[in-house]
């Protein structure tokens, strides 16, 4: 799906780590490929999802685009402006635009200031006062986010992981920005909060009209919330589409067999749904397979799957957007269903 004017637009990104060795003069011996030619759009005030397994590049992902991480190769777009390799001073413009909610809201929080310092700490940074002053801009944005303004001198102690998490959603939108990258904002807080977190995001995310990158292993939480979904399998974008075509309709073998694994409650006497268990490990990303990723644990891998990377494009006769990085993916017409490797895993 090609958005006009996206807000942001990533192409051919790539993050590798260099891998050192040797002794007593270390060096670069290989390089683990966290992420591997990913291209996504985000447009103005949308929401997009990035799923996929743990250690597949999502949360790297997340910090190149707020260039917190300095790429490798590929690039990084913002409101039309390249931004992959813009240094300290070229990012001082942008950096207000673009905010991150980190994944641990116990470890993301100095224990050592107020939440009002802690809140307020992006305007000190950028020279920013305003109207009627930082305090008062501080507890506007705390009752914005469900906290009691009066607790403005509190330290981040006194409040539990989910009041916590909202703090760290306040000091996000302390800077109005346009782009948010939600790092797995939920996975560490208890279940019977998480929900109450996600909706606060949405709705800020339809009121103010932010655009949100929202990053999670959680598949429910991502419908949820996002308005496309984008699937990364060991550094690449394997699939993305709306979330309604991609849950309903999944194309890449590996989607199905995420889905497949979401839990579903069923009526009494509905015949179970179909389990799709994929065979073998996940490839290592410092030697991936060639060709597709994903061949080595794939049913419908073939020899052509080996000796050439599939393109994230449209299947031919989808009018929809939906992109499919697949060789062999499932056709417009078939049903998503299907059967699984014959070998469980």
């Amino acid at each position: 799906m090609t958005i006009t004017d996206p807000l942001l637009d990533v192409s051919g990104l790539t993050k590798h780590f260099p891998i050192r060795g040797g002794f007593p003069f270390p060096r670069t011996v290989g390089a683990v490929r966290a992420v591997d030619g990913l291209d996504l759009q985000v447009a103005e005030g949308e929401s997009l999802g990035l799923v996929g397994e743990s250690g597949c590049g999502k949360s790297t992902t997340g910090r190149l685009i707020t260039r917190l991480l300095e790429p490798t190769t590929g690039r990084i777009t913002y409101a039309g402006r390249d931004i992959t390799h813009a240094n300290r001073r070229q990012l001082a413009s942008v950096r207000p635009e673009i905010q991150m909610i980190f994944q641990d809201p116990y470890s993301s929080l100095n224990p050592r200031q107020t939440i009002g310092r802690i809140v307020a700490a992006p305007m000190e940074i950028h020279g920013i006062s305003p109207a009627g002053g930082r305090e008062r801009r501080v507890r506007e944005l705390l009752e914005l986010v469900g906290l009691n303004p009066e607790h403005y001198n509190r330290f981040p102690h006194e409040f539990s992981g989910g009041q916590r998490q909202r703090i760290g959603v306040a000091r996000a939108l302390t800077l109005s920005p346009k782009l948010i990258v939600a790092d797995e904002p939920v996975s560490a807080l208890d279940v019977s909060i998480q929900a109450q977190v996600v909706n606060l995001l949405q709705t800020l995310q339809r009121d103010l009209g932010i655009a949100f990158v929202f990053i999670a292993h959680d598949l429910a939480v991502v419908r949820h919330f996002s308005q496309r979904v984008a699937v990364m399998y060991l550094g690449r974008v394997v699939e993305i589409a709306h979330r309604s075509d991609l849950y309903e309709n999944p194309r890449h073998p590996y989607t199905r067999a995420l889905l497949s694994a979401v839990p579903e409650v069923t009526a009494e006497g509905a015949p179970p749904r179909d389990r799709i268990r994929l065979t073998g490990d996940v490839p290592s990303p410092i030697d991936p397979p060639s060709g597709c990723r994903f061949r080595t644990r794939c049913w419908k891998a073939t020899d052509q799957c080996a000796a050439r990377t599939p393109p994230l494009a449209r299947i031919e006769g989808d009018a929809t957007g939906h992109l499919t990085a697949c060789h062999h993916p499932e056709t417009v017409e078939k049903p998503a269903a299907a059967q699984g490797p014959a070998t469980p895993g």
